[in-house]
């Protein structure tokens, strides 16, 4: 009799510890949360480093939106329902702030961008980017520098080298710099300007050559984040835009070829 008892508030037991652990469950999965964000086009490998880190250490979703800067920032301003930026530079979220599309003190530097001269070709591009001097090539592709920050960082490249002039004819330009990358890694170009992260991010498997581009030949490429207003009152949009601050992100950050502010 004593042993029934006993196995009867044993099974009793178990059946309350797995109604308990179904709930938490339940209850983890109910409250998880969601954030929109907005990735400059240089920066979606990394960010998908980061959210992929996030979303395993919190069980949060991060929904990644990519373009150039310049694209993002009036969809922003045209009401797309974004909670968190990754900008390629400062001045688009300087004017969010400004016209109060960004929370109060959520603004901030997250990596400095590095440009490259990249062809597909093996051995094609050298050490010191002199391949632009010869003009042997019949496109270079840059992304517009309208919209894109390494577009107009190209620009100033091409011009302290004193070569815009005479190159100017050949400039192709993509939508994004992940266009530009595109154009060049398709062998639709032969060289263009690229983000340094976008070459990091191929790793082994990056074929070709290219030239890390001294940043004296170009303004630094401050790449800011904001916390939006619509994300304001989204407690993960908050977590996710600390994580990003953490030491575990910006370890990601440098290991695409960023420095760290």
């Amino acid at each position: 009799m004593l042993i029934m008892q006993t196995f009867g508030y044993t099974k009793t037991i178990r059946v309350l510890l797995l109604v308990a652990f179904t709930v938490v469950g339940v209850s983890s999965y109910a409250v998880a949360g969601e954030v929109n964000v907005a990735v400059a086009a240089n920066f979606l490998g990394t960010a998908k480093k980061i959210s992929s880190a996030f979303e395993q250490k919190t069980g949060h979703k991060i929904i990644l939106s990519a373009g150039s800067t310049g694209q993002l920032y009036a969809q922003i301003r045209n009401g797309a329902p974004y909670d968190f930026f990754f900008s390629a530079d400062s001045k688009r979220t300087a004017k969010l702030e400004k016209d109060g599309f960004v929370a109060n003190g959520a603004r901030f530097i997250y990596a400095l961008g590095g440009v490259a001269l990249y062809s597909a070709e093996p051995e094609y591009v050298d050490g010191k980017g002199e391949i632009l001097r010869t003009g042997n090539f019949n496109k270079l592709a840059i992304a517009n520098p309208k919209t894109a920050p390494y577009g107009r960082a190209a620009i100033e490249i091409l011009d302290k080298m004193g070569l815009y002039a005479q190159l100017s004819d050949k400039l192709v330009y993509g939508q994004s710099v992940a266009q530009a990358f595109q154009f060049v890694a398709s062998k639709a170009v032969k060289l263009g300007f690229v983000a340094l992260s976008q070459l990091k991010e191929a790793g082994t498997n990056l074929k070709g050559s290219y030239w890390a581009v001294n940043p004296s030949l170009y303004e630094p490429i401050k790449q800011e984040a904001a916390l939006l207003r619509k994300g304001e009152s989204n407690k993960t949009a908050m977590e996710f835009m600390e994580f990003t601050k953490s030491a575990e992100a910006k370890k990601i950050i440098k290991t695409f070829g960023y420095t760290l502010p």
